[in-house]
């Protein structure tokens, strides 16, 4: 059964979700494509340009937090999707979260009715998350398109998985499904 794209994306509110792959940080920004609060340890020695994320959306709507550690930024993740002022959260995980952790985001996201997106290295999935996603680059040679990506849904705690090839497409700022490279209209692979 092929699931289409637009009933799990753009994500389901007042839930929190997980993306995992080489391309997670750009799923985020384009998940969240408006006010936002990133949420990143400050212990890391790169940062988030807000500038770089302009073909996604406009920059002076993300907000930075770069707390201590992860505890904190559970914190800072549990009180701003509690109190929904802002439609979208994003929280680059760095140690598995427990069932409690997991839970209490996603408490905090239905009470106040944002959306909340942990970024996870791979294997550090939570059993609280309404959805896990892999999101990866695709390499097109016969295409200048750099926003070429394949997402993969591998946990949907409302539905069935499926996976999509995507851009992201800069002039309706929104994600297009598109055929894989060789089933395009006039390559090989395609009759007719």
């Amino acid at each position: 059964m092929r699931v289409d794209i637009h009933t799990i994306f753009p994500l389901r509110r007042a839930r929190v979700h997980e993306v995992y792959g080489p391309s997670s940080m750009s799923f985020a920004a384009m998940a969240a494509a408006g006010a936002c609060l990133w949420i990143r340890e400050s212990w890391h020695s790169d940062t988030i340009t807000p500038q770089g994320l302009l073909p996604i959306f406009d920059p002076a709507r993300l907000l930075l937090a770069r707390p201590k550690d992860q505890t904190d930024a559970l914190a800072v993740a549990e009180e701003v999707l509690k109190d929904g002022a802002l439609p979208f959260v994003v929280i680059e995980i760095t140690r598995p979260l427990n069932l409690r952790e997991g839970r209490r985001l996603q408490l905090a996201a239905k009470a106040g009715g944002s959306t909340g997106l942990c970024i996870i290295p791979e294997g550090m999935g939570s059993n609280a998350a309404e959805t896990r996603w892999h999101a990866a680059p695709i390499f097109d040679t016969q295409s200048e398109d750099s926003t070429l990506m394949r997402w993969e849904i591998k946990k949907n705690k409302s539905g069935t998985c499926g996976a999509w090839n995507v851009r992201w497409d800069q002039k309706t700022r929104r994600v297009h499904v598109v055929s894989p490279v060789g089933e395009r209209p006039g390559s090989a692979r395609t009759s007719g």
